[in-house]
This record gives C-alpha cells, sequence and structure tokens, in this order.
C-alpha cells in the first residue's frame, strides 16, 4: 500500500489527533484568562484586552502556518508534532511565568497590561493557531476538496475545544482547579505531539507537493473562484458578526444565571458545538453536493449567513420566554442552533474563495487570520465600546442589519435568481423583526430574573446597560410594608438604596456595626460601591476623615444621583471614588494604608468572586492595614470563606454574615456602641431620635446585637467558636477557587 492509501486509511485517527489539539487549546484559554485576570483585575479594560490578545495571536499563528505550509519539502505532519509538544511544554511552566511576571507587574497601567498580556500569550497563541493551514495543505493535498478539509478539520478541532469547555464547567475546574487543569492540558499536547512524531517517522516522506498530489478522477482545479481579497473581508465581517453575538449573548446568560463561572464556560460549549455541526455539513455538502459550483457554494453561504442571523437576533427575546417554563441551561440549544448557522460560513467561504491546486494552506491561513481579526474586532468593539452606549436590542439590530448586508454581499456574487430571491424574502423577515423589536425586547430582563415569577406588572423602575454588564432597580414592599428600592446587578441581588436603621431592609446594621468594632477608623477604604448604601454610612461617620471607594462598575453613579438617601455622598468632600478592579486598586498602590477595609462582597459562587476572597487576597488585604487595622466583609454564609478568614488572621469575630478579622483583638464593644449611635448623623439627622419611644427602643434593640457571642444562633461568633465549627473545610485559594465552580 502506497503512502496516499496508508493515509486514506488512517485518516479517522488523524481527525482524531485534531480533536484532541482542540481540547487543551480551550483549556488553556479559561485557565490562562482567568489567571491573568488575577493578577490584572477583572475590569472590562483588563478582560478586553487580555481576550484580545488571545484572538490576535492565534491570527497571526495562522499566517505563520500558512507561511509554513507553503515552504517546499516541509514535513507538515513533522511540524504539527513539533508545536503541539511545543505548546504542552510551554503550558507545563504557565502558570508558573504568569505568577512570577505578575508579582512583578501587577497594578500596571491598561496599556502596559496590554503590552505584558501580548508578550506572555504570543508564542504559545501563535503555536496553537499555526496547526490548522498546516493540516489543511496536508488533506488538500490528497483529496483535492478544500470545503471537505477545512469542513471536516475545523469541524473536529472546534469540537474538541467544544468538550474541553463543558468539561471545564462540570467537573475540571471545581475538581483539579487552575493547576490540575493545566497539567491535563499538558497531557494532551504532550500525547498529540509524540504521536504526530512518530507518525510522521513511520510515514518519513515528505508531503507530495501539488503537482505530485493525487488527482481525483473529476480535475480538482476550481472553473471558478471569487476575488480571494472579496473572501477575505467577508471571512472577517462574518467572524465579527459571529463573536459580537456571542457577546451579547454572554450579557443575557449572566443575567439569568446569576453570573456564575461555569456559565461562560457552557455557553462557548455549545458555541463551539453549533460551529462544529455547522463545519461538518459543509463538509458533507462540499464532498456529495457542492464539488466545484461556486454559484452553489455562495448561495449555501447567503441562506446561512442569513438564517444565522435571524437566529442570533431572536435568540434574546426566545430566551425570556423559554426560562418561564425551562431551566435556562436547556437553552443552550438555541445558542447550538444559531452558532451552527453562523459557524458554517467559514468554511463555505474558504470553499468559494480558495483553489485547492494553488497555496490552500497559505490562502487558507489568510482567510482564517482574517475571520480571527474580525472576531476579535466583534468582541472589542461590541463588548467595550457599542454595549457601552448601546441596549442589547440596538446591538443586536446593528447586527441583523450586519448579517443582511453581507448575505446580499453573497447573493450578487451568486449571479443567480435564486439567491436574490431569498435575499428579498430574509429582508422582508428583517424589517418585520426590526419594526417588532420593541415588543420582542420588552421586559426581556424583567422575565430573566424573574423567570415562571414573572408578571407584566413586574418592572424595572430603572435599567442601566453597559459594557460592564446590567444593573437593574426594581421598587417592591414585599416583606416590609413600605416601600423599598432592590438592585440587581447581572442578575443577582446587589442590595437596596437605603441607610435608615429604623427600617432595615438591607441588613444595614451590618455597616453601623463598623463603630462599634473600631471607634476611630480614620482612613477607611471600601471596595465595591453598589448602591452606596454602606458608602453613606461609613462617610457618614464623624470620625471617619477619608473614604476610598472602589467599585468596577460606573453604572452605579447616575443611579445613587437619583435616590435621596445616597446622592449626597457624591458631593461628600470625605469620599473618592474610582472605577477599578479592587485586587488590582490594591496591587497598584501598595504604599496605601488603612484603619478599615470594607468589602460588601457578592455571593461566593460568582464568577471571580474568590479573587477577593482567597488566602491569597488575604494577605494582601494584611499588607494594606495599619497597625491594630480591620478587614471588614460579606462571607455571604460560605464556610469555606469564613474558614479562610479565621485562618489568615489571629483574629476573627463573625456579625451575621460579615467577617472582621484583624492582627489585634476584636470586640463589638456595646458601650462604644451606644456612644457612637447616638451621636450618629447622616445628611444632618440623627440616625436614632431618642426623644422617639419608637427610636429608642429600636437603639436597644441594635445594641442587643453586642450580647449574642457565640450563643445559640446568636449573630456574633467568635474565632475559637468558628475554628471549632468549620474544622475541615477547605479554604479558598486563586488555584482552587473556592465554591465558583459550583452550581448555586
Amino acid at each position: 500500500m502506497g503512502l496516499s492509501g496508508k493515509v486514506q486509511t488512517s485518516s479517522r485517527f488523524y481527525y482524531l489527533l485534531f480533536f484532541l489539539s482542540g481540547f487543551p487549546a480551550l483549556l488553556y484559554q479559561i485557565v490562562w484568562q482567568r489567571a491573568l485576570f488575577t493578577l490584572y483585575g477583572v475590569n472590562i479594560e483588563s478582560v478586553t484586552i487580555i481576550v484580545t490578545v488571545f484572538m490576535l495571536g492565534l491570527g497571526i499563528g495562522s499566517l505563520a502556518g500558512g507561511w509554513l505550509s507553503s515552504r517546499s519539502g516541509i514535513r507538515l505532519l513533522l511540524a504539527f508534532g513539533v508545536i503541539e509538544f511545543s505548546v504542552g511544554t510551554f503550558g507545563a511552566v504557565s502558570l508558573w511565568i504568569f505568577h512570577r511576571i505578575g508579582a512583578l507587574t501587577a497594578g500596571a497601567s491598561t496599556s502596559t497590561t496590554g503590552l505584558l498580556a501580548f508578550g506572555l500569550l504570543l508564542v504559545p497563541t501563535m503555536l496553537m493557531g499555526s496547526t490548522l493551514p498546516l493540516l489543511v495543505e496536508y488533506f488538500v493535498r490528497r483529496t483535492g476538496n478544500v470545503g471537505e478539509s477545512v469542513g471536516l478539520l475545523y469541524s473536529v478541532n472546534t469540537l474538541g475545544s467544544g468538550a474541553a469547555c463543558l468539561a471545564a464547567a462540570l467537573v475540571l475546574m471545581r475538581v483539579l482547579g487552575e493547576s490540575g487543569t493545566v497539567r491535563l492540558a499538558c497531557f494532551f499536547n504532550l500525547f498529540v505531539g509524540v504521536t504526530a512524531l512518530v507518525l510522521d517517522a513511520k510515514f518519513a516522506t515528505p508531503s507530495p507537493t501539488k503537482q505530485e498530489a493525487q488527482v481525483p478522477a473529476e480535475p480538482a482545479v476550481r472553473q471558478e473562484v471569487i476575488p480571494f481579497r472579496v473572501g477575505m473581508l467577508l471571512a472577517g465581517v462574518t467572524g465579527f458578526i459571529a463573536l459580537a453575538y456571542e457577546i451579547v449573548w454572554f450579557r443575557l446568560y449572566t443575567f439569568v444565571s446569576g453570573g456564575t463561572a461555569p456559565c461562560f464556560a457552557e455557553l462557548l460549549a455549545f458555541y463551539l458545538f453549533g460551529i462544529a455541526y455547522g463545519s461538518l455539513a459543509v463538509r458533507d455538502a462540499c464532498l456529495k453536493k457542492l464539488g466545484n459550483d461556486v454559484r452553489g457554494t455562495l448561495r449555501a453561504g447567503a441562506t446561512v449567513v442569513m438564517l444565522g442571523t435571524i437566529a442570533s437576533f431572536l435568540l434574546g427575546p426566545a430566551l425570556a420566554i423559554w426560562v418561564g417554563y425551562l431551566s435556562y441551561n436547556v437553552s443552550y440549544v438555541l445558542v447550538f442552533i444559531a452558532a451552527a448557522l453562523l459557524g458554517s460560513a467559514f468554511p463555505l467561504l474558504s470553499h468559494a474563495s480558495i483553489d485547492p491546486l494553488h497555496g490552500s494552506g497559505k490562502h487558507l491561513s489568510l482567510l482564517y487570520a482574517s475571520n480571527i481579526v474580525g472576531s476579535t474586532l466583534g468582541s472589542f468593539v461590541v463588548g467595550f465600546w457599542i454595549l457601552d452606549h448601546w441596549s442589547t436590542r440596538a446591538t443586536s439590530l446593528l447586527l441583523l442589519a450586519l448579517g443582511l448586508l453581507v448575505a446580499f454581499i453573497l447573493s450578487i456574487l451568486a449571479q443567480a435568481r435564486a439567491p436574490k430571491f431569498l435575499f428579498v424574502a430574509g429582508a422582508v423577515v428583517c424589517l418585520v423583526l426590526a419594526l417588532n423589536s420593541g415588543p420582542l425586547f420588552s421586559n426581556m430582563y424583567e422575565r430573566l430574573l424573574f423567570k415562571s415569577h414573572y408578571k407584566p406588572a413586574m418592572r424595572f423602575s430603572d435599567l442601566v446597560e453597559n459594557r460592564n454588564g446590567v444593573i437593574a432597580v426594581f421598587p417592591s414592599t414585599a416583606g416590609y410594608g413600605y416601600p423599598t428600592q432592590i438592585v440587581f446587578s447581572g442578575g443577582v441581588y446587589d442590595g437596596r438604596f437605603n441607610t435608615d436603621i429604623m427600617r432595615d431592609s438591607n441588613g444595614i446594621f451590618r455597616a453601623f456595626a463598623i463603630c462599634g468594632l473600631d471607634p476611630k477608623p480614620k482612613k477607611v477604604l471600601i471596595i465595591g460601591l453598589a448602591s452606596g448604601s454602606w458608602a453613606q454610612v461609613v462617610a457618614s461617620d464623624s470620625t471617619v476623615e477619608d473614604v476610598t471607594v472602589v467599585e468596577i462598575n460606573p453604572g452605579y453613579l447616575p443611579l445613587i444621583r437619583q435616590y435621596p438617601d445616597v446622592e449626597s455622598l457624591l458631593r461628600n468632600p470625605k469620599a473618592h471614588i474610582f472605577i477599578d478592579d479592587g485586587r488590582r486598586w490594591l496591587l497598584a498602590h501598595p504604599e496605601s494604608r488603612y484603619d478599615f477595609i470594607l468589602m460588601n462582597t457578592t455571593w461566593n459562587w460568582r464568577a471571580n468572586t474568590s479573587n477577593l476572597l482567597s488566602t491569597e487576597f488575604m494577605g494582601l488585604l494584611r499588607e494594606h492595614l495599619n497597625t491594630g487595622g480591620i478587614a471588614y466583609y460579606n462571607t455571604t454564609w460560605s464556610r469555606e470563606v469564613l474558614a479562610t478568614g479565621v485562618a489568615a488572621f489571629p483574629y476573627a469575630l463573625r456579625i451575621h454574615n460579615f467577617l472582621a478579622v484583624s492582627d489585634s483583638p476584636l470586640a463589638l464593644d456595646k458601650g462604644t456602641w451606644r456612644t457612637a449611635l447616638t451621636h450618629y448623623r447622616i445628611d444632618g439627622r440623627p440616625v436614632f431620635d431618642l426623644a422617639n419611644s419608637m427610636q429608642k427602643a429600636r437603639l436597644e434593640e441594635v445594641l442587643q446585637l453586642a450580647d449574642q457571642l457565640d450563643v445559640p444562633n446568636g449573630l456574633l461568633e467568635s474565632r475559637n467558636s468558628l475554628l471549632k465549627r468549620l474544622k475541615g473545610a477547605r479554604l479558598v485559594t486563586d488555584d482552587n477557587m473556592g465554591t465558583e465552580w459550583l452550581q448555586p
């Protein structure tokens, strides 16, 4: 049996190798991005830079792979094996490199962060991006069919990446943590690399040149191709549309899931599964139906882009209806369908743009690079800029129009009546959707939040959409008998606009407990502003001289201006508000020291929350506390979070679900607290009017908290009691990420 026959009989094994190659690539992306977020922050600037750099590295790698595939006499399988082995080798030391460099550069400026991320990720992402052009060239020289080769290889590689995302979401990140997941990815890389090297040694013959390639019975020479530059442009635009819609979907799924860590990986998994299926369908079509029919290929491209754009536009409204009946997890089938349609556009464009006998690997690398650049711009422009100014509805309308434009261009290129009819029909559907977009997107976020409990009367009084996410304010009297404005951020409870301890709808007594813990906290740092209620209480303490507030989402500021309880905070000369990531702020200001650090931390299971709860972060807090300083933060009742704080500091005191920690003894002194509360004023009004019998009784009720230390079901608990109760609880680390990857 000759070389060609051997390759044909073992082709499935090569596809399996490329599937396994896609598996570690996405594991690296998930872990590396998470590791870099820990070092450089999860503010939108850092996130956008890191994701953009990752994508650009893949694009540059694609160009490098195309150049390499065009070299005369190159052993493509050998090159593929060496690249996989190299990626695995880098992966083995990647976290060590990131942490060492991050320790030296953490807190750097946005531009410096971009350069550092580019330097850290350039080599491994280039290597990953170079593999597809190499293997496409390898198979096209044997099959003579670009669509078949690109479709199948792109499909199996993407399928491997999707499987990795799902495995990471369901098992790997929770069980293995960051370091264990990276080790598993390294194993896959090394296995694929070594296997490819063994196979190359077995068939130790240079890949046949184009002239030597096996020519099928039907000539492989394309009768007609569209201008390659047009193909590159369309590949870029379709990549833009696909990734832009993924950003929109991520916003919706983050909101409906409450911002769980597995949500992104699950969404990406089904997005990749859809692309894989779409590519596989294209492979079959190119092999059995389309052949060298360029016009037929373009008609198919116009069809999938049109249908994919419409399906993507409708996903948000459909999801909002879906969650009223079924779990949002089941709705990932909608993502699969939309991604399958949009994902099939790239192999179709490749089939219509590339002559299989004239540098298929090199040309594929250019198309792939253009697609990646378009994808990068889609995530950057939409995620960083458009969604900061436009609503989800307006952004979806823009992408609908852009998809319609691409379908129109493909229809014109096909030069046939069928696509023109298709375009007119699709344009009519798009126009109908655009004219009815108001009703389609109306109350969408209310439906996503309240799910089966939604009623038409449940309307948000305020809704802020920006690049950091979605903040909603809901007016309610439920359970209190008086109006209270509930704040939801990213689909979960994030506080209320209330500083009145007489009508304590938000546990504000925990903020007033600060003056009982520390009678003179002159310099205070608050990480997390939210409704501003806690910051208002702290800034109103007459003993406080300076309050630094670090908030990641600027969307709270216009909301605070609207509510009388907190609006004066923005005019308080003591208060200085900065928009940044809390951990990044501390790293960027190593010289700053505080008497008190307050964090009304969000739910422990939300994505990236452990960045403010881990053992490593506790050490960072300690470095920024003055002698006798106190850190006070919300544990949201997590045993792991409580155990981590207790283990990190020699003194600790639980107050309800908050934990106060310090290097000095802690106590909630009743006498000190009484004195402070009787003199406390907010906007000139006393917190307790002792001439009012009801308010005087409420003061005594609040002060009774100090008598509940270590009593059954009491609101105060000492460190010794916590140590006994939490024995055996796992400590939160940057590596294990606490409870983030557990479904709440």
